[in-house]
C-alpha cells in the first residue's frame, strides 16, 4: 500500500520540459530531491490537441512531438531508478473525433448514437462556453452522437462489451511498459447509463469499475487506480467499493479542497474543519487524494453561490479569473498576492491533511497563472526551470521549504496512516488536529489569521517541535503554543 504515504507530483510533459521525454527524464533529479515518490503523467498520446491532449487519437502510442515509445520507456526506467513509480492518465471516457475507431463502420456500436437527441438522455454541459448540446450530428453516419465534453470528444459506449476489453488492453499495454496505474479521468461520467433504459438492461455499472481493478491488480499487484470524482462526500464513497474497496484506491478530496479555500478567503478554521469532520472513512486499503490545486479549473461547485462568491472575492475577483462561473484559473501564489507566509501555510496543510498529497508541476516553485492564456491553460504554463535553479540553492527559498515539509511528512507517518481528530484550541482562526497511529501521536497547528495568537492544545503529553526540536510541556488548560501570522507547527506527542 505504497500509495498510502506517497508524495504525487502531477506533470505534462509537454510544459514540464521543451523537449519531451528525454527532457523530462533529465529532470527526474529535482524531483527526486524534492522527495516526490511517483509521478503522474497527463495524456501523451497521439492528439490533434485541441483539448490539451485529452482528445485522443490513438491510446498506443506516444505523440511524436514527446518522442517514441523508448522514450516513455528509458523514463519510467529512470524515475524507477530514484524509487520513483509513475502512473498515466487513463481517458476512456471518450476519443478524439479523428481516432480511426470513429470512422470504422464496424466498431459503430462502440460509440452512442441517437436518430434524434433524446429528450430524457444525459443532461448538463460541461464546457456552457463552448458547447450548447450534448449531442453533435455527424453527416458522415447520419446520426447523433454523444459528447459529455467538447463536440469534438465523441463518448465511448463503455457498455459495450467490446469496449471494455479494449479498454482493459490499454491498460494492460502500458503496465507492461512499466506503469504501476492510472489516474483515471471523469469517472461519474465514464460509469453512466448513457439511456434511462440501460438501468433495467444493464448491470451494475460499478462491477465494470471492480472488474477494472481485479484485472489490474491481477496484472501488477501494486497497481493504484487513483479517481478522479467530483461529487459529495456520500455519492464519492460509492466509487471506492460500498465499503469493500474493490473499485477505486484513492479518490480526489474535491469537497475538502474547496472548504479549504472558503476558510482562507474567511481567515478562519471553521469551513475545512467541518468539512474534515463530515468526511467518510474510505475502506480498508482505501485512501483520499489531497491537493491545492489540480491541472483543470479551480472548482468551486460544491460550494453554495454565496459561498462560492466569497471565495471569487477573496482569490478571483476579476470574471478573467473565473471559468463557467463554477472556478478559479489561477494558482495559488497569485490567489495569495505572492505572500510567502500564507502559501508556505498552505502546503504544510496540504502534508499534515489525512491523505495522499499531491502536488501540480511548479508548485514547488511558485509558478504562477498566465491568464493570457484560454482557459484552463492559464495554469498550464511552461515549467521555469531557471527559476528553480535560482531557488535550489537557497535555503530560504519555497523550493527549500516543500523539501522540509516532505522531510516532516516522512518523520511523521501518522499524517498518513492513523486515525485523525480535530482538536478544539479555543481560537476558530486555528486549524489543530491530530493523528494517531500505533502507538504514535503527532498533531498540527495553522493560523489563519494575519496576526499573533496563543493557543491552549489539548496534547496529553510533552509537544515536541519536529521542525526546531524544542519542547512545550503540557497543562491543565493544554500546551501553550504561539503562532505567528499564517504560522504552522508540527509537533510529536511524548508522554511526560
Amino acid at each position: 500500500m505504497w500509495w498510502k504515504n506517497a508524495v504525487l507530483y502531477c506533470l505534462d510533459v509537454e510544459t514540464f520540459s521543451d523537449s519531451g521525454f528525454r527532457g523530462a527524464t533529465e529532470r527526474l533529479d529535482h524531483l527526486h530531491a524534492l522527495g516526490v515518490t511517483c509521478v503522474w503523467l497527463m495524456p501523451f498520446y497521439p492528439t490533434p490537441e485541441r483539448d490539451d491532449g485529452y482528445d485522443i487519437s490513438d491510446f498506443y502510442s506516444v505523440d511524436p512531438r514527446l518522442g517514441s515509445l523508448g522514450d516513455f520507456v528509458e523514463f519510467v526506467r529512470a524515475a524507477r531508478d530514484r524509487g520513483m513509480r509513475v502512473i498515466a492518465d487513463l481517458v476512456v471516457n471518450h476519443t478524439s473525433d479523428q481516432h480511426p475507431w470513429f470512422h470504422d463502420p464496424d466498431k459503430r456500436d462502440w460509440y452512442v448514437w441517437a436518430d434524434e437527441p433524446p429528450e430524457d438522455g444525459p443532461k448538463g454541459i460541461t464546457f456552457p462556453d463552448k458547447e450548447n448540446s450534448l449531442w453533435e450530428y455527424s453527416e458522415e453516419v447520419g446520426k447523433y452522437y454523444l459528447h459529455r465534453f467538447y463536440k469534438h470528444q465523441p463518448d465511448l459506449n463503455v457498455a459495450n462489451p467490446a469496449v471494455r476489453d479494449e479498454i482493459a488492453r490499454i491498460m494492460g499495454f502500458w503496465m507492461e511498459l512499466g506503469l504501476s496505474g492510472f489516474r483515471v479521468d471523469a469517472v461519474p461520467f465514464l460509469l453512466e447509463h448513457q439511456e434511462p433504459s440501460d438501468a433495467v438492461e444493464l448491470p451494475d455499472p460499478h462491477d465494470y469499475l471492480t472488474d477494472l481493478r481485479a484485472f489490474l491488480n491481477r496484472r501488477n499487484g501494486e497497481g493504484v487506480l487513483l479517481g478522479e470524482v467530483n461529487l459529495p462526500y456520500k455519492d464519492t464513497m460509492a466509487f471506492y467499493g460500498q465499503g469493500v474497496g474493490d473499485e477505486l484506491t484513492m479518490c480526489f478530496d474535491f469537497v475538502g479542497m474547496q472548504a479549504m479555500y472558503l476558510a482562507l478567503a474567511r481567515r478562519t478554521s471553521g469551513p475545512l474543519a467541518k468539512a474534515l469532520q463530515e468526511r467518510p472513512q474510505p475502506p480498508r486499503d482505501g485512501h483520499w487524494a489531497t491537493f491545492v490545486r489540480n491541472h483543470d479549473e479551480l472548482t468551486l461547485d460544491k460550494l453554495p453561490v454565496d459561498e462560492r462568491q466569497e471565495v471569487f472575492d477573496a482569490f478571483g475577483p476579476d470574471p478573467s479569473m473565473q471559468l463557467y462561473g463554477r472556478g478559479l484559473r489561477r494558482r495559488l501564489p497569485g490567489m495569495l498576492d505572492g505572500d510567502q507566509r500564507r502559501i508556505r501555510m498552505v502546503y504544510s496543510l496540504l502534508f499534515t491533511l489525512p491523505g495522499t498529497p499531491v502536488l501540480f508541476y511548479g508548485e514547488e516553485i511558485g509558478l504562477e497563472e498566465d491568464l493570457s492564456l484560454e482557459g484552463r491553460l492559464a495554469v498550464r504554463v511552461p515549467m521555469d526551470w531557471e527559476e528553480a535553479g535560482k531557488q535550489r540553492h537557497d535555503p530560504d527559498s519555497l523550493l527549500a521549504w516543500m523539501r522540509r515539509l516532505v522531510e516532516l511528512y516522512r518523520e511523521a507517518p501518522e499524517f498518513a496512516w492513523g486515525a485523525v481528530q480535530v482538536l478544539d484550541v479555543g481560537d476558530p482562526t486555528v486549524f489543530a488536529h491530530r493523528a494517531d497511529c500505533d502507538g504514535g501521536s503527532v498533531i498540527a497547528v495553522h493560523n489563519f489569521a494575519d496576526q499573533e495568537i496563543t493557543v491552549r492544545v489539548p496534547a496529553g503529553g510533552v509537544l515536541t517541535d519536529l521542525a526546531t526540536g524544542g519542547t512545550v510541556k503540557p497543562a491543565k488548560t493544554g500546551a501553550k503554543v504561539d503562532l505567528a501570522p499564517y504560522d504552522c507547527r508540527w509537533f510529536r506527542v511524548n508522554p511526560e
